[in-house]
């Protein structure tokens, strides 16, 4: 079986690459030249575990193909996945340019067949608009060609995301049409292999579907949070109150860790665009509208407690200031919307020096913030003389430092536990001033 794959991002790459490593035969298209000829030389431009190694592997089993021309690989493909991005407009809907970009390429080319899938998060409504922008340059041809419309959305969770493809919750598949069904099952077939669980429904349910599952877990995260200020404020530990309402079957324990904000590719653009989409149907999403609120009031805590600590604002003038992380979470270098970009700026306006270490985010960080910070080679060269410590991002090599090591290092013992990671008796009990969200 033959597919394409459109776009070479995070979801394009990662798809390909596994569909490829089942068996299939993809190619991967992308405009960006450059983007291409690293790819075929095996440099990704993703940090994504054990995705560079995959790629390679299918590369040179002649599964993996990369181009910059649809238009070529068109006649050779059965399907069409478009995986091109939907970045937020300034009204924070989902700008759909690139999808019907893809969508009229195809219907100016195609000679045959072929089903389009819309892989990329797109508001209910956009196969219409894809099938339509076919339509519409068909007919310029004056050709009416076969195709399908369907849409399969990615519930990729980044640092875990081929796991994730090859032993996935549910496939969700929205199709109209008994042949794009079939062509669906048939490539899924390995999955199917395997019991996992491949749900066929109309196509704006599947739309649906990806938007509000990124709700539900973005609402989550947003009411631990709230929580978490309010137990603060009346001296309960969020820490045993997450635990007690984990235990009851019908809440459970995930995405119930409190923390200094959601960030990344997806929770807030789907939020946004989940609001917006609503707006333009005549609805309100009121829950999510407090959700986000609470997302950007809770990324300025870190910076609040720093401030706090040091007698406001005016003292942290001077004051060295080390970062532990600097992408949204574990597992990638993806800084988008993470909360070092908030406290980052903060920290730099009111006069304090930043040293930051990050696993694998360190060149992203330099793209996006060139030489306002400094850039340590270790965790512990980050807090070599620091008057504060702030854990931001809940990397594995963070969670067992040696904080006598630590200790020694700094100006002044202050820890502030952006992820509620570290024992803070064991801080204290060593002399530490410790903060974190939502313990006393």
């Amino acid at each position: 079986m033959k597919i394409a794959i459109v776009g070479t991002g995070y979801v394009g790459l990662v798809t390909g690459t596994c569909f490829a490593e089942l068996g299939v035969d993809v190619t991967c298209v992308d405009t960006d030249a450059s983007k291409i000829e690293r790819l075929r030389s095996g440099i990704i431009p993703i940090y994504e575990p054990n995705l560079e190694l995959l790629v390679e592997k299918n590369h040179k089993a002649g599964r993996l193909h990369f181009t910059t021309s649809l238009e070529e690989a068109l006649p050779e493909v059965e399907i069409v996945f478009s995986a091109v991005g939907t970045p937020p407009d300034e009204d924070g809907s989902a700008d759909l340019r690139y999808v019907l970009q893809v969508a009229r390429t195809i219907g100016r080319n195609m000679e045959r067949y072929v089903l389009v899938v819309t892989k990329s998060t797109v508001p209910v409504g956009t196969a219409a608009k894809v099938r339509a922008a076919i339509r519409e340059e068909q007919d310029k041809r004056g050709v009416q060609v076969p195709f399908d419309v369907a849409s399969n959305p990615e519930f990729l969770k980044e640092g875990n995301a081929i796991e994730d493809f090859m032993r996935p919750d549910r496939v969700v598949v929205g199709t109209d049409s008994e042949r794009a069904r079939d062509l669906m099952t048939k490539l899924y077939k390995p999955l199917l292999l395997n019991n996992f669980r491949v749900m066929f429904m109309d196509i704006p349910s599947a739309e649906m579907t990806k938007y509000a599952a990124n709700a539900m877990l973005a609402t989550r995260i947003s009411f631990i949070n709230d929580v978490a200020n309010l137990c603060q404020a009346v001296g309960a530990d969020v820490n045993m109150v997450r635990k007690g309402i984990g235990a009851d079957s019908r809440i459970g324990n995930k995405f119930l860790y409190p923390g200094c904000g959601y960030g990344g590719s997806c929770f807030p653009k789907d939020i946004k665009a989940l609001i917006r989409s609503a707006q333009e149907n005549g609805c309100r999403m009121e829950v999510l509208e407090a959700v986000e609120r609470v997302n950007e009031r809770q990324k300025g805590i870190l910076f609040e407690k720093l401030a706090r600590h040091f007698g406001g604002i005016p003292n942290l003038r001077g004051k060295r200031v080390a970062l532990w992380g600097l992408a949204f979470k574990p597992g990638t270098d993806d800084m988008r919307e993470a909360p070092s970009l908030v406290l980052i700026p903060q920290l730099l306006e009111a006069g304090a020096e930043v040293v930051a270490y990050d696993p694998v985010a360190t060149d992203e960080a330099r793209r996006r913030l060139g030489g306002a910070v400094a850039y340590a080679a270790d965790a512990y060269g980050a807090v070599l003389d620091a008057d504060a410590l702030v854990l931001l991002t809940e990397w594995k090599e963070f969670r067992l430092p040696n904080w006598e090591v630590v200790g020694r290092a700094m100006r002044d013992r202050v820890v502030v536990d952006g992820r509620n990671i570290f024992d803070r008796n064991e801080l204290r009990a060593l002399g530490f001033t410790y903060y974190g969200i939502g313990v006393l």
